[in-house]
């Protein structure tokens, strides 16, 4: 087996809190696995441990919502990325409103987007979630905040191994 590491140490991509819905029940994790895929279509991929509780929402789920953190959302970072949905409600010391089929749609993040899931790719010890993008966070107004990188949360204890 080949040594990745040396390419995978210096990638630094954006954060994400992902959050889904399906029998009554809602999940979110953060999430460091995550891309455009396609311009026309417009499609996203965000990709799910299949070790954590979101992953098994995930799939019985029709939508989720994908949340860009801001540099200076750390604090719910460590909330979705430290705890597990396995032992805690996430969503109850958090605002949020449910969005596209109850996808949960997080009041402090002004950027997000929901997706219709179209597809799921199995990818190892994570699996793939296809999304066709319908509904998204109004524009935002003046700079863009600057958003939190993987590297700033490298200590984070997840809730889950990957």
């Amino acid at each position: 087996m080949t040594d990745f590491d040396p390419f995978s140490d210096v990638l630094d991509g954006p954060m994400y809190v992902v959050t889904a819905t399906s029998g009554g029940e809602r999940a979110g994790c953060l999430v460091g696995f995550a891309s455009q895929c396609s311009i026309d279509p417009p499609r996203f991929i965000v990709w799910l441990s299949v070790a954590n509780h979101t992953y098994r929402v995930a799939r019985e789920a029709a939508y989720l919502t994908v949340h860009l953190l801001p540099k200076d959302d750390r604090a719910l970072a460590d909330h979705f990325g430290t705890e597990t949905g396995d032992r805690v409600d996430k969503f109850a010391t958090v605002g949020w409103r449910p969005g596209e089929a109850g996808s949960p749609v997080l009041e402090e993040v002004s950027s997000w987007f929901t997706g219709r899931i179209e597809g799921r790719i199995e990818g190892g010890d994570h699996v793939g979630f296809l999304l066709a993008p319908v509904a998204v966070c109004p524009p935002i107004e003046g700079p863009l905040p600057p958003l939190l990188q993987y590297r700033e949360l490298r200590d984070l204890d997840p809730g889950h191994p990957a």
